[in-house]
């Protein structure tokens, strides 16, 4: 009475319980093969060794192994390591078989050919970025080199200023009323200051 009271009767375990639980019961105790006894066919047993890294929602990982490795050579390799050993073979072999099967030819050596190449593209490309950097660098080093240098003399400022546009400074002497006169030209290292020639008055 107090079993089905408390089937019969309880908020948490309304009526048909019993059947829930036989259901939850068998659920439990049932399995779904794994992906490699499912393909073979055969009844997925306790302690089977594809079950771990051949889950039920891979088929096709198995069935790309079996097809380029076959499954009795998986087994025989499976056996033959230890069990921490034998995830990274079945990666491993489940990588080479898709990739035998999409290039028949090369397989797996085909995709690990085309890696490199493009490893090598790559460092050239870093190489070469790597030298217009340092080709910057020294030129920054250069203009700042230059900046820093001392300036000229006054009297080489002064030449270099001049350009075909700009003559040089000159004087006129002579009275101007045909007496004879002419234009002095100075050079620009003896440029006078700017005060009244006394030939100017004769």
């Amino acid at each position: 009475m107090l079993g089905y009271g408390f089937c019969g009767y309880s908020n948490s375990f309304p009526f048909g319980c019993s059947l829930k639980i036989k259901l939850m019961a068998a659920s439990s105790s049932y399995s779904s093969p794994c992906a490699a006894c499912k393909f073979l066919r055969r009844k997925c047993i306790p302690g089977c060794i594809f079950a771990p890294y051949f889950p039920p929602e891979e088929p096709r990982k198995f069935a790309n192994v079996h097809k380029i490795f076959g499954t009795s050579n998986v087994t025989k390799l499976l056996n033959e390591l230890l069990p921490h050993q034998r995830e990274d073979a079945v990666n491993s072999l489940a990588y080479e078989a898709e990739a035998r099967i999409r290039d028949p030819v090369y397989g797996c050596v085909g995709a690990i050919s085309f890696l490199q190449r493009q490893v090598q593209r790559l460092q050239k490309e870093l190489d070469a970025a790597n030298a217009n950097l340092f080709r910057y660098a020294c030129n920054e080093i250069h203009r700042t080199a230059m900046g820093a240098a001392p300036s000229p003399p006054v009297a080489l400022r002064s030449i270099q200023s001049l350009t075909p546009q700009q003559p040089p400074p000159s004087v006129e002497y002579g009275d101007g009323n045909g007496g004879g006169g002419g234009v002095f030209y100075l050079p620009p290292a003896l440029q006078f200051p700017n005060y009244p020639l006394p030939w100017k008055d004769l």
